[in-house]
């Protein structure tokens, strides 16, 4: 897959600068007024990528989201919800109580954090100042955490947080279709912070080198990293928390996220002992025959159960599986500093107001 993902961005590279100017101009358009940009009545607070792909944006959403809420903050979440078939101006997919769109519906992540949030709104809709305001008038949230949104202008935020996954950061520096960024660099000039994530020791000096250029290209923006641990297993059919030493073994592993191989990496950090793995895409559509063929190979491998993530568990529920099956549930860990600059930055705003 990387030598594919390769080839294709040496084939878009000549297109790579009119895509760049493309959303520059894009955003010169919101910061100039000449497109509307709407303030809400609360703290916005955005979570996002510069770059494609998955960069651990959901655990770190939900993670922020159970921080506001331990300091007396009604958060609700904002998603585009991509993948799901809700079409809506607003999507309700959980007032906090109740499911009310799977994620076929919703789309993956959204179903995700409903799942793992109670008491928690969550909504998607494509134009999101529908569903921000929503929350708001319905469900009294007083702080908004927008999934996904630093490319979604229109929303004014009072924290932009931009993620970077630790082992790929910028990819090859290039602008989609040449590579993997969404936007050019300048377009960082617009985060009031970023966090790397997925950090490790052998990745260590790579980071440093990406922490240098973003400190000496966007002063005065802190440059936090935080590390995914498992934590837990979750089994199909309850949410009882499961110790890693408890699932049985050998197990089979599978996921259809943006990056695969770092899933089954993290399996074998476990030191979980896996007979086989099957990779898939990312925001895999999930069909009995296909859960089928995934047991089978597991059982042909000798392996007594199957193990994927999260976000993959939340689309597998409604499917029978011949073995047991478990989810890895995975846990934000990053220093206390960040959530001193987040709650301190949400005090100034509230002052504001």
């Amino acid at each position: 897959m990387p030598d594919l993902l390769s080839s294709l961005f040496f084939l878009g590279r000549p297109l790579s600068p009119f895509y760049s100017l493309f959303m520059q101009a894009r955003s010169r358009l919101y910061t100039n007024g000449l497109c509307k940009r709407e303030k809400m009545d609360v703290p916005v607070v955005s979570v996002g990528n510069l770059t494609l792909g998955g960069t651990g944006k959901t655990p770190f959403v939900r993670y922020i989201a159970q921080l506001l809420a331990t300091h007396g903050y009604k958060p609700a979440i904002i998603s585009r919800g991509y993948g799901g078939k809700a079409k809506g101006k607003v999507n309700v997919v959980s007032d906090g109580k109740t499911i009310f769109l799977d994620s076929r519906q919703a789309g993956d992540e959204p179903c995700l954090l409903a799942e793992s949030l109670p008491g928690v709104p969550v909504l998607t809709g494509t134009v999101r100042s529908h569903p921000c305001h929503y929350a708001v008038q319905q469900f009294g949230s007083d702080i908004l955490i927008l999934d996904d949104g630093f490319q979604h202008l229109s929303v004014i935020r009072d924290v932009d947080l931009v993620l970077f996954d630790a082992s790929i950061l910028a990819g090859n520096n290039r602008v989609f279709p040449g590579g993997n960024l969404r936007e050019p660099f300048s377009a960082l000039s617009r985060a009031h912070a970023f966090i790397m994530t997925g950090i490790s020791d052998e990745l260590s000096p790579r980071i440093a080198q990406f922490r240098t250029f973003l400190q000496e290209n966007f002063p005065g923006r802190p440059v936090f990293t935080n590390r995914y641990t498992p934590a837990e297993c979750r089994d199909k059919t309850s949410s009882t928390p499961i110790p890693l030493d408890r699932i049985p073994s050998p197990l089979y592993g599978f996921c259809g996220i943006a990056h695969p191989s770092r899933f089954r990496r993290t399996l074998k950090s476990c030191d979980l002992q896996l007979s086989g793995f099957t990779e898939l895409k990312d925001h895999q559509v999930y069909s009995p025959q296909l859960l089928k063929n995934i047991s089978a190979s597991a059982i042909r491998a000798g392996a007594g159960a199957l193990i994927t993530t999260e976000k993959d568990m939340v689309k597998l529920r409604p499917l029978s599986s011949t073995l047991p099956l478990f989810s890895l549930i995975m846990r934000v860990e990053i220093n206390d500093s960040f959530s001193d600059y987040l709650l301190r930055k949400l005090a100034s705003s509230d002052q504001s107001r």
